[in-house]
């Protein structure tokens, strides 16, 4: 018996209780997730090529599923405290997997919605049953699980035309006195014309047993819109998570994605990316910092299936202690996609003698006009310039501190938020210098129930 199919039977014996009060466009979807998942078994280790997380180990403890939606309590100031210059952003907050919004959402302009998925089902219905579940790709069991198990989760819609000048922020917290499996969905629709950036952070309640959360993020653009995601995980050891993002872009769009690892347990992060529009630009950028016995995957696919498009993929490994990553990049570029720009890199230094990497990066190219390249390099820090800084009296560990930092500096440099960018400066400094990194900036108590 599977891991997989302890959830299967879960939702089996209380098919009624999930389908109760979710979107009708959720619940339309949950017999293509069973069929889709089939006699399917998660991914073990090994098993898909290189030393990817195991899904099969990820989810084989015996997790709780919060069927009835019990509501949980959270206090934000106890999971994350702001010791950087205040960046100002519009909030909503995410308990284990109920969204809650706050009053500075009160401000969004007129025709934008960021709410749970029941609220955005009544207020939008014909974009929400459109765009719900088009983009995922339910021929992996870890997303047809989800589908099969999602409840509830968050839109963010943003109508043609319309700018979000201010930033906009979603805070995900652990807090469940059992351990639990919390089912995520998000939602992104731009429309023509449309810009906005999202800054999403994960943070667990420090009384909070172990946990694991299943996301699902579908990202549509339409013509010519501007969008920027920026994901920082700053979790413990109890909680692991399995992300997967699935984007499309249309004519003209511009989409920059940026996932940045601080703390966790076991994470595992797939993104796929079609660029299905000419005049399209893509950044797709990430960094894990890996202690202890902290592993780290990240996969990227991204497809050109149209003219004239850039795309650039740069992925960065600091692992020290027993920690482990993984890497496993491609670029596809299909006969319809010439005069395509693709560039990968994944750079990691290995900061122990027992810290591990694996990486895997690859090219697939049907085009003969395009500009495309890739690279992955994996070595120790610099000897040469250490002995340098030592020489000059900066002493060995702040010396490390500062060439690992600076190794960091042009992924955090893709972030276009300055006040992020500045704080990403400050979190990257403390990690490396072994302090805990809290990246918040609200003070507010979100209690339900």
């Amino acid at each position: 018996m599977g891991s997989i199919d302890q959830y299967i039977d879960l939702y089996l014996r209380h098919a009624g209780e999930f389908a109760q009060g979710a979107p009708e466009a959720m619940n339309r979807l949950r017999s293509h997730a069973l069929e889709a998942i089939g006699h399917k078994s998660l991914p073990a280790k090994g098993t898909e090529g290189y030393e990817k997380t195991s899904l099969e180990e990820m989810f084989a403890p015996d997790f709780g599923v919060n069927v009835n939606r019990v509501a949980m309590s959270a206090d934000i100031a106890a999971s994350f405290r702001c010791d950087v210059p205040n960046m100002s952003t519009m909030l909503g907050v995410c308990v284990n997997d109920t969204f809650y919004p706050t009053k500075g959402l009160q401000r969004l302009p007129e025709g934008v919605v960021f709410e749970s998925m029941r609220t955005a089902a009544e207020k939008i219905p014909h974009i929400f049953d459109a765009y719900y579940g088009t983009l995922a790709n339910m021929t992996r069991p870890e997303v047809a699980l989800n589908t099969l198990l999602a409840q509830d989760g968050v839109v963010l819609y943003v109508p043609d035309g319309v700018t979000l000048e201010q930033p906009l922020q979603l805070v995900n917290i652990f807090s469940t006195p059992a351990p639990v499996l919390a089912v995520r969905r998000l939602l992104i629709v731009l429309g023509r014309g449309a810009s906005a950036k999202l800054l999403v952070c994960d943070h667990t309640q420090p009384s909070a047993k172990e946990c694991l959360s299943s996301q699902v993020i579908e990202i549509a653009l339409g013509a010519g819109a501007h969008f920027d995601y920026y994901d920082i995980e700053e979790s413990n050891k109890l909680t692991s998570r399995v992300s997967s993002l699935f984007a499309r872009q249309s004519k003209d769009s511009n989409l920059l994605v940026n996932g940045m690892t601080l703390t966790c347990g076991k994470t595992r992060n797939d993104y796929s990316i079609d660029i299905d529009g000419e005049g399209c630009d893509t950044t797709l950028a990430g960094m894990a910092i890996g202690t202890a016995d902290m592993h780290t995957d990240n996969s990227s696919v991204v497809r050109h299936l149209a003219p004239h498009c850039s795309s650039r993929q740069l992925f960065k490994y600091v692992l020290d202690d027993e920690a482990t990553g993984a890497f496993e990049g491609s670029i596809l570029v299909t006969p319809k996609a010439p005069f395509t720009e693709a560039y990968q890199s994944n750079k990691n230094i290995l900061a122990s003698g027992s810290a591990k990497m694996h990486t895997r990066p690859q090219l697939e190219i049907y085009n003969d006009d395009v500009k495309c390249s890739h690279g992955a390099t994996t070595g120790q820090l610099d000897k040469e310039a250490l002995f340098y800084m030592r020489t000059r009296g900066i002493p060995e560990q702040e010396a490390k501190t500062m060439l690992m930092q600076a190794f960091m500096t042009d992924v955090i440099d893709t972030v276009r938020l300055e006040g992020l960018r500045d704080r990403l400066r400050h979190l990257v400094e403390k990690r490396f210098a072994g302090e805990d990194a809290f990246c918040g900036d609200c003070k507010a108590t979100c209690r339900k129930g």
